[in-house]
C-alpha cells in the first residue's frame, strides 16, 4: 500500500506514486486581451471628446474675438490729387475759320470773335470743296494727329458741338474750325471759360487703403 492511499481505500481505487496531483484553474488570457481592448478605446473616446469641448468653448470665443476687433474698423482710402497736363493756351493756337454754309461773312464774323478770346487766327474764307455745304452739325475741328488730345479739346470748348477730326498727314500746328449749317453761334464766353478751367482741373486718384480700429 502506497502512502497516498487514503486508508480503508484500496483495489481499484489504489493511489499510486510519489506526485501530487495539481489542480490548474483555466487559463483567462482571451478575457484580459478583450478587456485591455475595450478600456483603450474607451479612454479614446473620453480624450476626443474632451478636445471637443475645449474647441467648442475656446474656438468660438477666438472667432467672436476676432470678429469684435475687426467690427469696429474702418477702411479709409488714401487718395492722391495727380496733376493734369496743363493745356495749351489759346494763345498758342492757331485756328483756321472755314465757312461750309451759304450764309456770308460767318467765317469773319466767328475769327472776330475766336480772336477777342485769346485764339491766334489764321486763314479766314470758305471751306473747301471736301466740306463746303457738306457739313450738317455745327461744325468740324480738324487738325493734325497731335492735336487730338492738345489743341482740339481747347478749341472745343468754344464750339461744344462740334465733331472732332485728325488728319494723319496734315502738317503744321494749325487746326481748322469748319462752320456747319447747323452753327448758331460759338458757346457763351462764361460757358466755354468754365469748360476751359475744367481741363486744367486736377482730378483724385486713389492711391491706398487703410484700416483703422
Amino acid at each position: 500500500m502506497s502512502m497516498l492511499t487514503p486508508p480503508g481505500m484500496g483495489g481499484k481505487y489504489r493511489i499510486t506514486g510519489d506526485k501530487y496531483p495539481r489542480m490548474r484553474r483555466p487559463r483567462r488570457r482571451g478575457r484580459l486581451v478583450l478587456l485591455t481592448v475595450a478600456c483603450v478605446a474607451l479612454l479614446g473616446v473620453i480624450g476626443w471628446g474632451t478636445l471637443q469641448l475645449i474647441d467648442v468653448f475656446t474656438g468660438d470665443g477666438r472667432k467672436a474675438s476676432a470678429a469684435g476687433s475687426t467690427a469696429g474698423c474702418t477702411t479709409k482710402t488714401a487718395s492722391s490729387t495727380a496733376p493734369a497736363a496743363a493745356p495749351l493756351a489759346p494763345g498758342r493756337i492757331t485756328v483756321n475759320v472755314l465757312n461750309a454754309t451759304p450764309r456770308a461773312g460767318l467765317a469773319k464774323q466767328t475769327a472776330d470773335e475766336l480772336k477777342k478770346r485769346g485764339f491766334r487766327i489764321g486763314q479766314v474764307g470758305n471751306a473747301t470743296k471736301e466740306y463746303d455745304k457738306k457739313v450738317p452739325g455745327t461744325g468740324v475741328l480738324l487738325g493734325p494727329a497731335s492735336a487730338l488730345g492738345t489743341s482740339l479739346p481747347v478749341l472745343a470748348t468754344q464750339l461744344p458741338g462740334a465733331e472732332r477730326r485728325t488728319d494723319a498727314a496734315r502738317k503744321g500746328d494749325a487746326v481748322d474750325l469748319i462752320i456747319g449749317t447747323g452753327f448758331k453761334s460759338l458757346a457763351a464766353k462764361p460757358d466755354a471759360d468754365r469748360a476751359l478751367a475744367l481741363l486744367a482741373r486736377p482730378q483724385p486718384t486713389p492711391t491706398a487703403q487703410k484700416k483703422s480700429c
